[in-house]
């Protein structure tokens, strides 16, 4: 089963609420991002429900630091907003990740 890496719901409250419907679809589709989904169990994908990382991080804690770094990316390739207590939770994941980049390019 595949999940997306941030979740619509949240995509929702950062943004994505005020967005026409194309760019939805275009969002739901999205071609030029690899790391958009990600491979996970039924129960993983319900336990994370529309979490931020700051509510949570998938339980593996090896890909803590691929997460954080899709999330960014996907959030700075779509203009998507983060509050403050998901700045602070990316943060804090990110200092233990320091071989992990954020590659993304903005949608047009």
């Amino acid at each position: 089963m595949r999940q997306e890496v941030v979740l619509f719901a949240e995509d929702w409250d950062s943004g994505a609420a005020a967005w026409s419907t194309q760019r939805h679809e275009t969002y739901a589709n999205d071609p030029g991002a690899a790391t958009r989904l990600a491979a996970a169990t039924t129960r993983s994908n319900q336990s994370k429900s529309d979490q931020a990382p700051a509510e949570g991080l998938p339980p593996a804690s090896e890909a803590h630091c691929r997460y954080v770094g899709e999330w960014v990316g996907t959030k700075l390739r779509w203009g998507l907003s983060a509050d403050e207590a998901e700045v602070a939770a990316l943060r804090e994941v990110a200092t233990g990740c320091p071989e992990q980049t954020v590659t993304y390019e903005p949608n047009p």
